[in-house]
């Protein structure tokens, strides 16, 4: 079976994230990255000169549109990276809620020595409330530990 490939791009981050670069553009939340605003601010002067007019129009255009990418792309690049974060804590989050519940689960596991004696077993059954599935390997598994373990009983009652 080949590895599962990560995503970079999850399109659902992706969409938050771009709602989330246009939303950091308010001055109020840009002045948290003194760079990015300083940048801001020069993008918003740049901008004024460029629609202002005068001889350099083509260089005022470049220098605006470079402003405006860098700010825009660095608040992509910051919401982005905001966005695996609550994605990977949502998924340690479910994980815990899940291991909390195999947890409960386990507890409700009960000894029944009375028919492990009846068995002649050294080791008393359990006997699960709630259902656990278990696949063909941990079954095998399950097999050579429990042999490992009556291997040292079976050396001492040589």
């Amino acid at each position: 079976m080949k590895p599962r490939r990560k995503a970079i791009w999850h399109w659902k981050i992706v969409g938050n994230a771009i709602k989330d670069a246009l939303l950091k553009l308010n001055p109020r939340t840009m002045m948290g990255n003194p760079v990015m605003f300083v940048v801001e601010i020069g993008s918003v002067i740049t901008t004024a000169l460029l629609f202002r007019g005068g001889s350099a129009f083509k260089f005022n255009l470049q220098i605006t549109l470079w402003l405006w990418f860098t700010v825009l792309f660095a608040n992509f690049a910051e919401a982005m990276a905001e966005g695996r974060g609550k994605a990977q804590a949502a998924t340690l989050r479910a994980m815990r809620r899940a291991r909390t519940e195999l947890a409960e689960t386990l507890r409700s596991i009960e000894p029944k020595p009375e028919e492990a004696e009846k068995l002649g077993d050294p080791y008393p059954l359990m006997v699960l409330r709630a259902g656990i599935e278990f696949n063909e390997w941990f079954a095998k598994w399950c097999e050579r530990m429990e042999a490992q373990l009556l291997e040292p009983a079976r050396v001492k009652g040589r």
